[in-house]
């Protein structure tokens, strides 16, 4: 076999697995779909649900500010002896898809961690995930309670109080937090006609009508 022959056999074997490649490479897809399809919410229309994946596959907060989401929502939502904590229950993760899925809450969540971290390193020299946590609640204590927070606290009082709406949401639509509430959800009942003293209240003889 000459240098062309050997070359062309070089591409053809070149070809074949780049079009082997491609057959794999679209199993794969086939697969990861199929995964993907299996996870869809019933009663999701396939739009929604493609909307879902894409918002899933973008990541908006950075790790710093993952960081302090997941203290902030464990100080709001701790752990008990009833259930775990709002970050074990993936509040985190539920924010994080939530400010993707509502983006006018983007700008107010990115600028209150910015917040609270100015006011740690203002205050303790720190970030807010580096301050012990009698630091954070002190901080925390300022802005938790609007009526008595001062004027100057008012951006943190904002924050806070959506990120103690969405660390509820999140914790309570999780199937710990439903654990937690203790609820129950619709239930078949049991149906054994009506009693037997309220029949005969209303003077129906159950004898006489069914022989």
């Amino acid at each position: 076999m000459n240098r062309r022959d050997s070359l062309k056999a070089l591409g053809l074997i070149a070809a074949g697995s780049g079009v082997l490649a491609t057959a794999c490479k679209n199993d794969k897809a086939k697969d990861a779909t199929s995964v993907a399809d299996a996870d869809k919410l019933p009663g999701v229309q396939d739009f929604e649900h493609e909307r879902n994946k894409q918002l899933q596959a973008e990541k908006f907060f950075t790790d710093h500010e993952m960081a302090t989401i997941t203290v902030l929502a464990d100080i709001i939502i701790p752990k008990d002896e009833t259930s775990g904590s709002a970050s074990e229950a993936g509040v985190p993760d539920f924010i994080e898809f939530m400010v993707k899925d509502l983006p006018d809450n983007k700008i107010p969540m990115r600028g209150g961690l910015k917040w609270m971290d100015v006011q740690c390193q203002k205050r303790y020299g720190n970030a807010f995930i580096k301050c012990k946590e009698e630091d954070q609640l002190a901080l925390i204590d300022e802005i938790a309670y609007p009526e008595t927070a001062k004027p100057a606290m008012q951006q943190g009082v904002a924050f806070f109080a959506l990120m103690r709406n969405f660390t509820a949401s999140g914790f309570f639509t999780s199937e710990m937090g439903v654990k937690d509430i203790g609820y129950a959800g619709n239930r078949p009942g049991v149906w054994n006609g009506v009693p037997a003293d309220v029949l005969k209240t209303y003077g129906f003889d159950t004898e006489a009508f069914f022989g």
